[in-house]
C-alpha cells in the first residue's frame, strides 16, 4: 500500500531564504541521500500524480519553482515506500523578525528504517540548508503540536492536552527562536543560545539523548521512541520541555 501521512515522519526546517545560484537545495538532497540507507532522490511527481524521472537532476533543481524561489518536490520513485523532499521561500510578512525564510519539508516512512534514519536525516537537511531550527515528528503528533499555535483573533481557543499556547511564527521576534517542539529537534548554535541550551545542571536528561552537529548546533531527542501523545510519559516529556524553554513559541516576555 502507498504510504499515507499517518504513517510518515514529517521533517521541517527553517533557514535563511534562498538567493540566486544558491547551492543549498542540492546540498540538502545529497545530505538526505547519505543519511537514509539506499535512498536515491531522482524523481518528481506531475500535477496529475504521475512519477517523472529526472535524468538531469542538478539542472532541474537549479531551475527552482515556477512561482518563486525554492525547489519542487523530489522523491525516490517508489510508490509503495515514498520518501519526499521539497522547499520554498516564505515571505517576510509571515516569518519571524520580518525576514523571509526557506522552509524545507521532507517525509519519511514511520517504520524501523525511517525511525533509525530520522536523526541523521534531520541533521543532514538542517545542516545542508544552514537552518536556524527544525524538527522531525510523526504525523499525528505533529498535527496536535500545530494546534498549539493560537491567536486571540485569528485562531482563538485552547491548545490540546494541556499544552501551552504558541505564537504564530510572524509574531516571534527573531528567526533563531524555534516556534515549537517536536520529537527530534534541530537547534542551530544561534537557536540553542537563544533558548539557553544546554545548561548542564538542568539538561542532563536531554543531553543524554542529544548530539552536537558539525556546525555547532544540536539534535535533541525528546523521547526514545517516536513521539506519541497518547503515551502519558511522552506527553509529560513534551510539557516539561516547553516548561524548560519558555522562549520556544515566543512565550517568554520581551
Amino acid at each position: 500500500m502507498p504510504a499515507t501521512q499517518e504513517t510518515d515522519i514529517g521533517v521541517i526546517v527553517y533557514a535563511p531564504a534562498l538567493v540566486s545560484a544558491d547551492g543549498r537545495p542540492l546540498a540538502v538532497v545529497h545530505g538526505m541521500e547519505r543519511a537514509f540507507p539506499g535512498l536515491h532522490l531522482e524523481w518528481t511527481i506531475s500535477d496529475e500524480g504521475k512519477l517523472i524521472r529526472l535524468p538531469q537532476r542538478e539542472a532541474w533543481l537549479a531551475q527552482g519553482r515556477p512561482t518563486g524561489r525554492g525547489f519542487r518536490l523530489i522523491c525516490n520513485g517508489d510508490e509503495s515506500y515514498r520518501v519526499t523532499l521539497s522547499g520554498w521561500n516564505s515571505p517576510a510578512g509571515i516569518s519571524p523578525g520580518g525576514q523571509a525564510q526557506l522552509e524545507v519539508h521532507a517525509a519519511l516512512p514511520l517504520d524501523a528504517t525511517g525511525i533509525a534514519a530520522a536523526v541523521e536525516v534531520l541533521e543532514a537537511i538542517a545542516e545542508g540548508a544552514r537552518a536556524f531550527w527544525g524538527h522531525a515528528t510523526p504525523f499525528n503528533a505533529g498535527v496536535e503540536i500545530s494546534r498549539q499555535t493560537r491567536h486571540p483573533v485569528r485562531k482563538p481557543g485552547v491548545p490540546p492536552r494541556g499544552l501551552p499556547a504558541l505564537k504564530f511564527r510572524e509574531d516571534i521576534r527573531a528567526p533563531e527562536i524555534p516556534a515549537r517542539l517536536g520529537w527530534l529537534n534541530y537547534w542551530s548554535a544561534a537557536a540553542a543560545q537563544a533558548i539557553g541550551f544546554p545548561d548542564p545542571a538542568r539538561d542532563a536528561e536531554l543531553l543524554s539523548r542529544s548530539r552536537r552537529t558539525a556546525s555547532g548546533g544540536w539534535v535533541v531527542q525528546l523521547t526514545d521512541a517516536p513521539l506519541d501523545l497518547d503515551n502519558p510519559a511522552h506527553l509529560d516529556a513534551l510539557k516539561q520541555a516547553y516548561e524548560r524553554f519558555p522562549e520556544i513559541g515566543g512565550r517568554a516576555p520581551p
